[in-house]
């Protein structure tokens, strides 16, 4: 293969000579890409910080430590607590709450106030999870779906190509190679974008998974405090 045709084969020449439907699945697997990089990113952030305010709050919570000190020091805080901190502030304020009303209304017994205590954690804890799990859907779709977009360009490309040789007499590899390689980089590009958002999707699933077994776990054990202490 001369110079001439060598530059002709790279990516940039291939992506400027294309037909018109695959520089346009190209687009849009690029814009695809460059979206689930960015949730990769933001879900990276979310899943780190949870992971470490759910440590931070369990040495916090199990060192012993009055929960009335530890509820006024998370109320008071600058910022909104989240993940398990969240989870027992809702609790602890609809346990607090409950606990007032009893000593006015003789019709509320403990079975009132720890339900309402449940209810308030509970509601909580479908929040947390839907952040944790924001995004999610999208890198799954992108994953799925993405080589079938790059299928798609490459199906076509090739369709062109053989079109093209039709009014050929005689077909020669320089001929063929081009139109066959420009159809092969829509699938490179599909599989580019769904590699990532696959192998992210997992790990993230995964990990907002052991967040909610933690969370769940949390709100037994502090049903059961509760309980006690009524």
């Amino acid at each position: 293969m001369n110079v001439s045709v060598a530059n002709d084969m790279s990516i940039f020449s291939l992506v400027a000579g294309a037909s018109l439907p695959v520089q346009a699945v190209l687009v849009v697997l690029i814009i695809t890409s460059l979206f689930s990089w960015w949730y990769i990113f933001i879900k990276l952030a979310t899943i780190k910080r949870a992971e470490a305010n759910a440590e931070d709050f369990e040495k916090a919570f199990w060192s012993g430590g009055d929960l009335n000190k530890l509820f006024e020091g998370i109320s008071a805080g600058r910022r909104k607590p989240q993940g398990m901190a969240s989870i027992f502030e809702a609790g602890f304020k609809e346990y607090a709450r409950h606990r007032q009303q009893v000593r006015t209304d003789t019709k509320m017994d403990v079975s009132d106030v720890m339900e309402g205590a449940r209810r308030a954690m509970r509601a909580t804890y479908n929040r947390e999870m839907d952040d944790l799990d924001s995004h999610l859907p999208f890198l799954a779709s992108v994953g799925s779906v993405s080589p079938y977009i790059g299928l798609f360009g490459t199906v076509w490309g090739i369709m062109n190509a053989f079109r093209g040789l039709s009014n050929v007499a005689q077909a020669t590899l320089n001929q063929v190679a081009p139109g066959i390689a420009e159809a092969l980089v829509a699938t490179a590009i599909g599989l580019f974008a769904a590699i990532p958002a696959v192998i992210a999707y997992n790990r993230f699933a995964s990990a907002a998974d052991r967040l909610s077994v933690r969370y769940e776990s949390f709100m037994e054990e502090f049903t059961n405090i509760l309980q006690r202490k009524s």
